[in-house]
């Protein structure tokens, strides 16, 4: 059974009191090992990114929206033990998880800390600061970057990576009414939960209002059909955490959803269109502060 969605546990006030956009997804366990799972899908693409902006050995890196740790604990790997990750979320609950993995992981030289980044105390001599779908649930996107990149010193780094959810509509096709359903479905929550669709294609221009250098973009997204791909559970175990929402909303049903065959009914309807399932797109963009 789903549990009622708390609106005070997902709803940030902003300093200047305009409200950022509700997380859409929850503040479950069962979210918390979606965002793993999340995590080990979107690996290579984070990987990929984080080699392509220059983080490196020794670093002192701020990683900003950490969540159960996946992109901290990544960072670290980067940095390694002379370098140093703060990680900032506004759940302290899920910091707990993170802290706990990072412990188990033997890493030493990761912190995680509970609070809104943008009102935080921290200091000001960062190497890098990062983030993983963070910015889209932000009220002022602009307004967050040009206060993080105060953090920086001279030459720091600023690389975020967020979804682009406003062109996922493309994979809608006549074969597929399932995964039909499941986008308009997803964007819907989305739209009405106040968050930012096409962050991934404004991060430049986000950037560049910020005051920033103009960054570098790469789009990539994980997709599949194979029998026991990943994918197939990660898009259920996230209809699983929307389900509160979309009921909250009006849209849709936990009954109409049917989480626990979900995984099972894609990986079917993807056997029979041939057609794999492609997820979410992310885009990524980083650029260095001047020296």
């Amino acid at each position: 059974m789903s549990r009622k969605f708390l609106k005070s546990e997902v709803i940030l006030i902003m300093s200047n009191h305009n409200r950022d956009a509700e997380y859409t997804m929850g503040r479950t366990e069962e979210e918390t090992q979606r965002l793993i799972e999340q995590s080990q899908l979107y690996d290579d693409v984070t990987r990929r990114f984080f080699l392509r902006s220059g983080i490196a050995k020794g670093m002192k890196v701020l990683d900003v929206g950490s969540g159960a740790g996946d992109v901290a604990l990544t960072v670290a790997e980067f940095v390694g033990p002379e370098g140093n990750v703060v990680g900032v979320d506004v759940n302290p609950d899920v910091l707990k998880t993170a802290q706990a993995r990072a412990d188990e992981a033997g890493f030493s030289n990761v912190e995680f800390l509970a609070g809104d980044v943008r009102t935080l105390e921290l200091p000001d001599d960062f190497d890098a600061v990062v983030g993983r779908l963070v910015l889209l649930y932000m009220a002022d996107p602009v307004d967050a970057l040009r206060h993080l990149a105060t953090r920086l010193r001279p030459g720091g780094i600023v690389a975020f990576q967020d979804t682009e959810l406003a062109l996922y509509r493309t994979i809608i096709h006549p074969d597929t009414p399932l995964i039909n359903q499941l986008v308009e479905w997803g964007l819907t929550v989305f739209e009405r939960s106040g968050a930012h669709l096409n962050m991934g294609m404004e991060l430049y221009r986000v950037f560049v209002e910020a005051g920033l250098p103009e960054p570098t973009l790469h789009f990539e997204a994980p997709m599949g059909g194979p029998e026991g791909w990943p994918g197939f559970e990660y898009l259920a175990n996230s209809f699983r955490s929307l389900v509160p929402l979309m009921e909250a909303y009006g849209i849709a049903t936990s009954e109409e959803v049917d989480i626990d065959t979900l995984a099972d009914r894609i990986q079917a309807e993807v056997t029979t269109s041939k057609r794999p399932l492609l997820l979410p797109p992310h885009i990524t963009a980083h650029t260095s502060l001047p020296a």
